[in-house]
């Protein structure tokens, strides 16, 4: 049986915490993750221990699994403090109060997000609790509005209603719950505007 070793490059730290996050938050297992890269066990294993470099066609794949960005060349250790702003709802709409002055909310200490136009939400509700469970704190870069599928973002409605979904554009209404429960999309009232993306969700913040 090999030893786990400590990572020794960015590849492998990356690898290494967002897989241990997303099982112990998800459930995700080294068969899964083979499954989803379209490789074999031992190989998904190899990833996670180090023993595998990263290639260049599975990090977008690996960025969605875990959500989470893959930056070689950001400083990780760099503490960053981004404002944690108002409530947003992991299910059905919720008001939101508008943000004028991020000045007035408490900040959140993290590390390693690339560069960008930050704030966190703290998720309540269990429409996203395969990602994102009651009392997450998810990280938005209100600069990224580019819809990816599959990608994560907070929107809000004509009335100033803000929710966090993913982003399915097969579907109606293209923003949609991620459950482990039978949860319905959201109420979307008029047309949906794009807050941001949420590149990060955490528990323990």
């Amino acid at each position: 049986m090999g030893m786990f070793k400590e990572p020794d490059t960015y590849q492998q730290k990356w690898v290494a915490e967002n897989f241990a996050r997303a099982k112990r938050e998800r459930g995700l297992t080294q068969s899964k993750l083979g499954v989803a890269l379209g490789i074999s066990q031992p190989q998904a294993r190899a990833l996670v221990l180090g023993d595998r470099k990263l290639k260049a066609d599975e990090i977008p794949i690996l960025e969605q699994l875990f959500n989470a960005e893959y930056h070689p060349n950001s400083d990780s250790n760099s503490s960053q403090f981004v404002p944690l702003v108002s409530w947003v709802s992991a299910g059905q709409m919720s008001e939101q109060s508008p943000v004028v002055n991020f000045d007035e909310y408490p900040p959140i200490e993290t590390a390693g997000l690339h560069k960008g136009n930050w704030i966190a939400l703290r998720v309540t509700g269990d429409s996203m609790n395969k990602i994102s469970p009651p009392d997450s704190i998810i990280f938005v870069d209100l600069d990224d509005r580019n819809l990816v599928p599959n990608a994560l973002y907070v929107i809000s409605d004509e009335e100033g209603h803000a929710t966090y979904k993913r982003y399915r554009p097969s579907e109606s209404p293209p923003f949609q719950p991620a459950s482990y429960h039978e949860v319905g999309p959201p109420c979307i009232k008029g047309a949906a505007k794009v807050i941001g993306r949420v590149r990060r969700s955490v528990i323990d913040c």
